[in-house]
């Protein structure tokens, strides 16, 4: 017999420039399906889709961001045929802002109204306002975005949306090689290449941190010691802080020259340490390269 899903729909929508962008990140780190700019008129075929899907997709988030008049009614249209279908449960989170404040905005990315391209933001601005009023009207949470930061609008999702009543918050421990290159997700990198080279003792050239000799090879020196003491304290103290600017998620990347002994010995020790109090996941992205100098 069949398991029932009931899939919960958020569409994204209201002012150009009022925060779409910051709300669909923030969906997206809580778990949901996400779409972008998604034509009103493949909404139904859409849903269809994810309905047949075998991942069974339940949350979904898609902005809507209405460039005409023509994306505006075939939205109406679906939204009406929406609510035929018992196995959906759609609402409209609408983002508004105050015109002063969304011509600001304009002016500080340089960009013109999509509404507007060759005239003043503002006009384009009170077309799009009188244009979304109907949906506005149909919205079941509007957020007005005019004083809101991005941290706190992505605060304001998580608490109406998320299912857990605290904020998600995950950590990547990455090992890497330098001969590779430097992940370009990374916020936080750490060169190790300081430390003593298992590479250099045959019986350890072709293990890897995974293993325990080259592991108590690497952690066995004064200077990894010291080195783990440091960032051990650097990061009780950093990540309460990046917590409370609302960042959902930090990388933390340790390097070696191939990504094979010592930057996974330290990115194996590190994960596992922060696993205590974070929600934590360890990835070696260079661990099967072969025939390399550590």
């Amino acid at each position: 017999m069949s398991q029932h899903y009931t899939h919960e729909l958020v569409i994204i929508t209201g002012m150009s420039g009022a925060g779409k962008t910051v709300a669909v990140q923030s969906f997206e780190d809580l778990g949901y399906y996400c779409v972008d700019n998604l034509p009103p008129e493949l909404l139904t075929t859409f849903l269809a889709l994810m309905k047949e899907s075998e991942k069974k997709i339940t949350r979904i988030a898609a902005v809507m961001d209405l460039r005409g008049r023509e994306f505006f009614d075939s939205l109406i249209d679906a939204l009406d045929a929406l609510v035929k279908e018992e196995d959906i449960s759609p609402q409209i989170l609408f983002l508004d802002a105050d015109n002063e404040t969304l011509v600001r905005r304009y002016k500080e990315s340089r960009r013109s109204h999509p509404l507007s391209p060759l005239g003043s933001p503002l006009e384009g601005i009170q077309q799009e306002r009188q244009m979304l009023s109907e949906l506005k009207g149909r919205a079941k949470k509007i957020f007005n975005t005019s004083q809101m930061k991005p941290r706190e609008l992505r605060e304001r999702i998580t608490f109406e949306f998320s299912n857990t009543s605290a904020p998600i918050f995950s950590i990547n421990v990455m090992s890497f090689g330098f001969k590779h290159g430097i992940p370009i997700d990374a916020d936080l990198v750490f060169d190790v290449r300081f430390l003593k080279n298992p590479y250099y003792v045959e019986e350890l050239r072709h293990k890897t941190g995974l293993q325990t000799e080259v592991s108590s090879y690497v952690l066995a020196t004064d200077e990894t010691q010291q080195l783990i003491a440091k960032l051990t304290d650097l990061f009780h103290f950093m990540i309460p802080q990046y917590k409370t600017e609302g960042k959902s998620q930090l990388v933390i990347a340790f390097g070696c020259t191939g990504g094979q002994h010592r930057s996974v010995t330290l990115a194996e020790y590190f994960g596992k340490l922060l696993s205590h109090t974070q929600q934590t996941v360890i990835t070696h992205r260079d661990i099967d390269q072969h025939h390399r100098k550590d």
